[in-house]
């Protein structure tokens, strides 16, 4: 069930941990508990909460993702990744350029207080420069680097969301969280781990009696079956059981716990602290944010993500008020937040139409559901996959970004 409580406490849970942690992003330990004591820093500095780059991110993988329902119900799609991407161009203007833009893609592009620049990441900015420039993308197939950074997962939570209570597959959902990832983070720990995120906000977000360790469960038990032959998946599924593991061990206090499991500045590693944080404080929005960014590491993202996973569980009326009151956009990520819960969400999440007209027709492909053959008035045959031809229509060529074709026992890589 989508419940607006559950999809404003995933949204602004996200962006209480990431204001939270912005603050002290890039101190060492010693100097966070000279500067906050013994607790480190418990709320908002200066009593404002700023976001960073992070939740601007976030809320542009929300755009996306709403543009791309958009266009599927005005007759032309072209998946879901594409739309993200085409968001995010638009967070890339509003961080490279002055306001206003002169063409954009969704709303948040108009909104002068998105042109604040909050240590963007530079993986990010090169990325989406060549998407720019070139109109090439990222993709879990043709990667566009061999980053592993964490600014893949930090902005995946509204994937989860999107896709909540939805008739689409979870799996589906899955991929369509590490293709948004991977439209930036090339290396498989960028992308994964943010198939890893989306699932578990999906399944906090659909099911009132859903539990964090269960969720995590399912999440690591889908996504180890979607990628068995993707290099670092065990690596990736280790350090989140780690993590599991450390969560319930209670002769570990909570920064002793964060140690073992990293910094967080790379994308495996940013999650299995937050997981952490989340299981070892299920029922507490404030403990588990203080313990997502009390630490050396990349503290605004881990304490984002914690913030996302908690606030899809426990809603918006669990976070604390202090958190909610002085943080920046809160208004407006409320209203992304009802957007998504609104949002009409078609059936199919992969396919690829032409613009519908007279005598247009549109079939699975005999072999590959994962795929959509389009049969043009005049006759001619479409396939939507990309860098690949299928064993049923050998005769087609590509046309646009297919989701997961690959797992077509008949799908062939050129």
């Amino acid at each position: 069930m989508r419940t607006i409580d559950k999809f404003k406490g995933c949204l602004v849970g996200g962006a209480a941990g990431d204001a939270l942690g912005y603050a002290v992003e890039f101190k060492n330990e010693n100097a966070i508990f000279a500067a906050y004591g013994p607790e480190g820093i418990t709320k908002y500095a200066n009593g404002r909460g700023l976001i960073s780059d992070d939740t601007q991110m976030s809320m542009f993988t929300a755009a996306g993702l709403l543009l791309g329902a958009q266009r599927y119900l005005s007759g032309g799609f072209a998946g879901y990744p594409y739309y993200i991407a085409l968001s995010y161009e638009d967070w890339y203007g509003t961080q490279t350029a002055e306001y206003p833009l002169k063409n954009t893609y969704v709303p948040l592009a108009r909104m002068p207080e998105m042109f604040s620049r909050r240590a963007p990441g530079n993986t990010c900015l090169a990325s989406l420069a060549h998407f720019h420039e070139s109109h090439e993308y990222g993709t879990i197939e043709n990667r566009i680097n061999h980053s592993k950074g964490c600014g893949g997962v930090m902005r995946s939570a509204p994937v989860g969301l999107f896709f909540a209570g939805t008739a689409i597959p979870v799996w589906e959902s899955d991929i369509i969280g590490a293709q948004s990832a991977a439209i930036t983070h090339g290396h498989s720990l960028g992308w994964l781990p943010a198939a890893l995120q989306a699932h578990i906000v999906r399944r906090l977000a659909e099911d009132d009696g859903e539990t964090v360790p269960h969720a995590v469960e399912d999440a690591a038990k889908t996504v180890a079956e979607l990628f068995p032959d993707i290099r670092h998946t065990a690596q990736m599924i280790a350090r989140l059981k780690k993590a599991v593991d450390l969560a319930g061990n209670g002769n570990i206090d909570d920064l002793g716990a964060i140690h073992k499991l990293g910094e967080g500045f790379v994308g495996d590693e940013a999650l299995a602290i937050a997981v952490f944080c989340a299981l070892r404080h299920e029922d507490d929005m404030d403990a588990a944010l203080k313990a997502a960014v009390n630490h050396g590491g990349d503290s605004d993202s881990t304490g984002a993500l914690c913030g996302n996973i908690l606030g899809a569980k426990l809603g918006y009326d669990a976070i604390p008020e202090h958190f909610k009151t002085n943080l920046e956009l809160h208004d407006t990520l409320c209203s992304l937040a009802a957007q998504l819960c609104d949002a009409e969400v078609p059936e199919n999440s992969y396919a690829v139409e032409t613009e519908r007209s007279e005598g247009t027709d549109t079939l699975p492909c005999a072999t590959c559901r994962f795929r959509t053959i389009v049969t043009l008035p005049d006759g001619t045959a479409l396939d939507s996959g990309r860098g690949s031809t299928c064993a049923a229509y050998p005769e087609l060529k590509p046309l646009d970004v297919m989701t997961d074709c690959a797992r077509c026992p008949k799908y062939v890589r050129e």
